[in-house]
């Protein structure tokens, strides 16, 4: 990496070595560089977010009585994306390195068509079958695909002192797509009608256009990375990489889930207290954004914060808070389930409280745990007595690169469980969220221990996970 690479780059967008570490070269011009691949990623990630959670909106403009899908069948809905994506994510994880970041960003960012126009057409003609609907869905997963490989790519273009923040940075801004297309939604909703849902799909064929453009001429190929199977399956042969991947669950899993699901939980809510279906669409988007805009806002803030204090110590800290969070929820459930009729302003006041301090510290955690796994791989990698420091550096990237895809995969495996674990409670006995909120708060509980014990316990865990490394290498000033 130097200047002279970087003049050349307006010419061939490709670099033949990079080294994020070298301080003097990314003064010279490497963090410029790092800085506008990283911008274009955000905004090819951030529409990938917006068409992955398309179906959180699809489902505020599709009354009963005309698409014939019901509650039940409207959570299906929503999870199907998330599995899909959650699988699309390992095989993203690896093509930044082999076809190139910029290459595979253009790509990625052009496949978000293949999903729109799909939704546009069924959306259209609400007597399609709902297996269709489904399928339909599923490829909106594509769009979940896009977070891995915009992730691993990120990551290797920032320093270790730097990652938590640009990690998080990338992360949170990709992560803003999902309130953005809900604000749309509730745009379209307020001012035309909640049966025009063909303008949010027109508005994002224009949107994902402008992506593929912006990465075609602003970002670049890294070309001396590797990241592929083989790197993967060796990261995984660290128990640590697991560990990682199961806490992940618990913050990604739980933005991503709830992001997709606040609306529908809204929306029963205001069907239940009379409202008319277009009357419950408005209210439910008018408010189903705000959590996962501030969950997006407060990811880098995680990542910050874990810079300078330690991942580990951050991820701890959040699922304890986590768990009063969904304490909120349990006891709001609780007092909707002992009262008859429709909930009350207090009770929904709970149901909102609970579900937005969850969405905020979920974006926190987010930001902390993905700062971990570059510091565990950089305190792994002083074991490797027989490789140079250059050699350690780029097997600490290929290694952390390979993992965030995968514990990305995992961890949106946990925004599926969140709306089959909703849908299961509604249409149980007592046809409340109840029961599912109880089950987050036990899981929560269970991350919080794992957290403590695996990275947090003893002087000697926290060396072999890299938490004191981590905290040593961030300056005061690093930003």
């Amino acid at each position: 990496m130097s200047t002279r690479n970087a003049d050349g780059l307006r010419r061939s967008r490709d670099i033949e070595h990079w080294d994020a570490e070298d301080v003097q070269a990314w003064e010279a011009g490497g963090k410029k560089i790092a800085t506008r691949n990283l911008i274009w990623s955000i905004v090819a990630e951030h529409v990938g977010f917006s068409i992955w959670s398309i179906w959180s909106v699809m489902v505020l403009f599709m009354p009963q009585n005309v698409y014939h899908i019901d509650a039940a069948g409207k959570f299906y809905l929503v999870a199907m994306p998330t599995l899909v994506g959650a699988f699309l994510r390992i095989p993203y994880t690896v093509a930044p390195a082999r076809f190139g970041g910029r290459n595979w960003t253009i790509v990625s960012a052009l496949l978000l068509l293949i999903p729109t126009l799909m939704t546009l057409y069924v959306m259209l003609h609400p007597g399609t079958s709902y297996t269709t609907f489904m399928v339909v869905a599923g490829f909106a997963g594509l769009g979940g695909g896009n977070f891995a490989s915009s992730m691993t790519n990120i990551n290797a273009f920032f320093p270790q002192r730097l990652k938590g923040w640009a990690l998080g940075l990338n992360a949170g801004g990709g992560n803003i797509g999902v309130p953005v297309i809900q604000l749309i939604g509730l745009l379209v909703i307020a001012t035309v009608s909640n049966t025009d849902p063909e303008l949010v799909c027109a508005v994002y064929l224009v949107l994902i256009a402008c992506a593929a453009l912006g990465a075609a001429l602003f970002m670049d190929n890294l070309r001396n990375q590797k990241s592929n199977f083989g790197a993967l399956a060796e990261a995984l042969r660290y128990r640590h990489s697991w560990v990682m991947s199961f806490l992940y669950i618990g913050t990604f899993g739980s933005f991503i889930g709830f992001s997709f699901a606040f609306g529908q939980v809204l929306q029963i809510n205001y069907l239940a207290g009379g409202d008319t279906a277009a009357q419950a669409s408005l209210h439910a988007a008018q408010l189903s954004f705000l959590g996962p805009l501030l969950g997006s806002i407060a990811r880098p803030v995680g990542g910050k914060f874990a810079d300078r204090i330690g991942g580990g110590r951050i991820t701890l800290y959040t699922f304890i808070a986590m768990i009063f969070a969904a304490g909120i929820l349990v006891a709001a459930g609780t007092s909707d389930d002992a009262t008859k009729g429709a909930p009350t302003s207090g009770q929904m006041a709970g149901y909102v409280t609970g579900f937005i301090l969850l969405f905020i510290l979920s974006g926190i955690g987010n930001g902390s745990t993905y700062k971990m796994i570059p510091s565990i791989f950089e305190a792994k990698a002083q074991d490797k007595d027989g490789l140079s420091a250059e050699e350690k550096a780029a097997w600490s990237r290929r290694m952390s690169g390979a993992l965030i895809g995968f514990a990305g995969a995992i961890g949106a495996l946990g925004g599926v469980f969140i709306n089959i674990a909703l849908r299961v409670s509604y249409v149980g006995a007592a046809k409340s969220a109840t029961n599912a909120f109880w089950v987050f708060l036990i899981f929560y509980v269970i991350c919080a221990v794992v957290t403590w014990v695996v990275f947090l316990r003893l002087k000697s865990v926290r060396a072999v996970t890299g938490e004191d490394v981590g905290r040593a290498s961030a300056p005061v000033g690093a930003s």
